[in-house]
């Protein structure tokens, strides 16, 4: 796949098709992520998982994305483009269908695992299909293209999620995720080329070093995971696991580094640019960000503050739609001012403001005034500085067809992991805070706190209208102890978004300074 000119689609209505086969790939891709991510609850209920199963689950699924993800190329340069996507749908689209029909924790797993080979190379190909565009202004509609459909994706899919939930159609995520493979199959089917380079241009491929990829990243990947359940009782033998998994990692790219001829992955190009090396950084700052917030944001909402699934889907959708809004005003700004430096610093302090209003939420918080102003700048900050971050980071790579496509596997491949540590660092200092934060407020549970027996009276003349005296003692007392919860769980919140804002405001500063990504 070193030069692809001869591919390139000079045909307007099929360089249309490739337009729309760009976007629902990337709309595909974030569809499946965030649907999944924000249902994974009902989902534990429907299939009968546990909370560590469902990690697994997880864990699983990254694992095997990571892998396909370092060999889509290797697999382009033998299948072509058009067979390669056409296979990956119908393997993706098979893993879907087996999840919808599951009704319980192994089916589900050989689910995911399925999706997982299907799909996980949807955003990187989709990438990657923009250089099929000769270079001209309709390769840069390309990129306007493919990062709409990632805005769109990523808004849709809690609405999307919560509607099926709500409905009582869990197994319709599924089916929506068919529905949008589909339509691609068919606008791929006559836009993508067949051809596949000659073969000594092949890059390589080496079963024994895809194992110790493999290994490597389910063994940080399960650790990650395991450590939600066991961080504290099992630190040591989980610190060790993560250990073993990173040095294979290294191990790995190290072997690509001094692999003679057409390697997997040319790291050695890509690992030599300071610029790619400073935009995976960001980027996986950014995807760091994005799993933590996947995470704790329907958790404060649902759990602390009590508003329904639907609810928080609904308003969650909204606050990310700002995502598309800001791309296109980012579009209309570029061709005028096209210096990158506003948008680093625009976006992180998107990112300080979103961390410091939740920091301030109380109970009694509104949707509306009190949390969606803060979910549209997470928004505006996913965009903004991961848009922006784009377009420098493979800006120096992008000269030669094969180093563009592994520059794009290994950012993605990087955002399988960062999004993983992201939820289980999340989770991590969530139980932590709110841990701590509980012990603080249990310590006014007593029969000495005036306002606690107070409260406890009060409570229990309410339910006593309804019940005996003894079982509405009882009821009260649990309503306390669910409020104590709930604001052992709001405070643990707060901690976490006023790091969050702590983030957002060093990241403004420096790259208000920094002189690499003008």
């Amino acid at each position: 796949m070193a030069n692809t000119s001869s591919w390139h689609i000079t045909r307007p209505a099929h360089q249309t098709l490739l337009l729309v086969t760009i976007f629902l790939l990337t709309t595909l891709d974030f569809l499946q992520v965030g649907m999944i991510a924000f249902a994974a609850a009902p989902i534990m209920g429907e299939t009968g998982s546990s909370p560590e199963e469902y990690s697994f689950i997880t864990a699983a699924y990254a694992c095997v994305a990571i892998v396909m993800i370092s060999m889509q190329c290797w697999l382009v340069e033998r299948m072509g483009w058009r067979r390669y996507i056409w296979g990956s749908l119908a393997i993706f689209s098979l893993g879907a269908w087996i999840c919808a029909q599951s009704n319980a924790y192994y089916p589900f797993l050989f689910g995911r695992v399925v999706m997982a080979v299907g799909g996980a190379s949807f955003m990187t190909g989709a990438r990657v299909l923009v250089n099929l565009l000769p270079p001209s202004p309709l390769r840069f509609t390309g990129i306007k293209v493919f990062a709409s459909g990632l805005a769109l994706g990523t808004a849709l899919s809690p609405f999307l999620a919560a509607l099926a939930v709500s409905e009582d159609t869990w197994s319709a995520l599924f089916l929506m995720l068919i529905a949008v493979a589909l339509v691609v199959f068919v606008t791929a089917s006559f836009c993508l080329p067949w051809q596949t380079p000659p073969e000594l241009t092949k890059s390589q491929s080496h079963p024994f070093l895809l194992m110790w990829l493999a290994g490597g990243a389910f063994a940080m990947l399960w650790a990650l995971q395991r450590s939600n359940y066991n961080f504290f009782s099992d630190l040591l033998i989980l610190s060790i696991i993560a250990l073993t998994g990173l040095c294979a990692l290294i191990y790995f790219f190290n072997s690509m580094v001094r692999f003679h001829g057409e390697p997997l992955l040319m790291v050695r190009t890509l690992f030599s640019n300071r610029r790619y090396i400073v935009g995976l950084l960001l980027f996986s700052l950014c995807y760091l960000v994005l799993g933590a917030n996947n995470y704790i944001i329907p958790q404060i909402l649902q759990q602390a503050l009590g508003f329904s699934w639907s609810t928080v889907g609904n308003w969650h959708a909204l606050g990310l739609s700002s995502a598309l809004v800001a791309w296109l005003m980012m579009g209309f700004i570029m061709t005028r001012r096209p210096a990158s430096k506003k948008f680093f610093v625009s976006g992180f302090l998107a990112l300080a403001a979103y961390g410091w209003i939740m920091s301030r939420l109380t109970p009694t918080a509104n949707i509306m005034s009190d949390i969606l102003p803060a979910l549209l700048c997470n928004g505006i900050f996913i965009m903004l500085v991961m848009a922006t971050t784009a377009m420098h980071t493979f800006r120096e790579v992008q000269q030669n067809e094969t180093v563009f496509s592994h520059a794009q596997q290994v950012k993605n491949m990087a955002a399988q992991l960062c999004m993983a540590l992201g939820i289980s660092a999340a989770t991590i200092g969530m139980q932590w805070r709110a841990t701590v934060h509980y012990a603080v407020l249990n310590t006014e549970i007593t029969a000495n706190n005036p306002r606690y027996v107070d409260t406890l009276a009060q409570v229990s003349t309410l339910y006593a209208r309804q019940v005996a005296t003894p079982v509405a003692d009882n009821m009260a007392f649990a309503w306390v102890a669910q409020m104590v919860k709930q604001q052992a769980t709001l405070l643990a919140g707060q901690d976490y978004f006023l790091l969050v804002a702590l983030v957002g405001a060093l990241g403004a500063i420096i790259m208000a300074v920094q002189q690499l990504m003008k």
